[in-house]
C-alpha cells in the first residue's frame, strides 16, 4: 500500500468515526447535543482536524442523511423482496402485502432511528431533493419506494406521483406519531387503511 492509499484509507476512517459518532450522540440526546466540539472530544481530533473532513454540523447532518437513505433503501428492498417471496410460495402474487411490508419498514425505520430520520427529512443538511443534483443515496431511497409503489398507482396515475403522496402519507405517519400527536397502538390499522384506500390492487 503507498503512503497516499494509506493517508485516503485514514482520512475514510476519520470521516466515517465522526459520522458515527455524531449519529450515535444524536440519537441518544438529539442533534442540538451535537457540536463540533463536543465530537472532536469524542472522537480525540482537534476541530481543525474535523473541520478538513466537513465544514460544520450541517455538513455531518447531510452525512448522516445519506447514510440514513442508504440503510432505509435496503430495509424498504428487503421487506418488499420478503412479501415477494412470500407471496411465490403461496402461488399468489399479492401486490398488497409488498405495499404493506414497504409501509411497515419505513415506519419502522423512523421509529428506530429518530435522529437519523429528523437528518433525513427535518433537519437542514444542505442536500437537495427533488433536483437534477440530488445525491445518490437520496435517488435511490426514492426508487426504492417507487420499485413497489408505482404497480399500484392505477392507470392514468403517474407512477412518480403516487410515490410522492404515498411517501408522504408515511412521513406524516411517522412524524405525528413520533409527536404524540396519534396513538402508536393504531399504527397497524392506519397502514392497512392507507393501502387499501390509495393503492389500486
Amino acid at each position: 500500500m503507498s503512503v497516499q492509499e494509506r493517508k485516503e484509507r485514514e482520512r475514510a476512517g476519520r470521516e466515517r468515526l465522526i459520522v458515527a459518532t455524531a449519529r450515535e450522540l444524536a440519537e441518544r440526546q438529539g442533534w442540538d447535543a451535537v457540536t463540533t466540539r463536543r465530537l472532536a472530544e469524542r472522537i480525540e481530533y482537534s476541530q481543525p482536524v474535523l473541520y478538513s473532513h466537513f465544514r460544520g454540523k450541517r455538513e455531518i447532518i447531510g452525512a448522516v442523511a445519506l447514510q440514513g437513505a442508504a440503510e432505509m433503501a435496503a430495509a424498504i428492498r428487503a421487506a418488499a423482496s420478503a412479501a415477494s417471496a412470500a407471496s411465490a410460495a403461496s402461488a399468489v402474487d399479492d401486490p398488497r402485502a409488498r405495499v404493506t411490508a414497504l409501509a411497515r419498514a419505513y415506519l419502522n425505520f423512523a421509529e428506530r432511528n429518530p435522529a437519523v430520520y429528523d437528518a433525513m427529512f427535518n433537519l437542514d443538511g444542505g442536500l437537495a431533493f427533488a433536483h437534477e443534483d440530488t445525491p445518490e443515496p437520496l435517488k435511490d431511497a426514492f426508487a426504492a419506494l417507487l420499485e413497489t409503489l408505482g404497480e399500484v398507482a392505477g392507470d392514468g396515475v403517474p407512477p412518480g406521483l403516487f410515490t410522492e403522496l404515498f411517501w408522504a402519507s408515511l412521513h406524516g405517519l411517522a412524524t405525528l406519531t413520533r409527536a404524540g400527536r396519534l396513538p402508536p397502538g393504531d399504527t397497524d390499522r392506519r397502514t392497512a387503511l392507507l393501502v387499501d384506500r390509495l393503492a389500486v390492487l
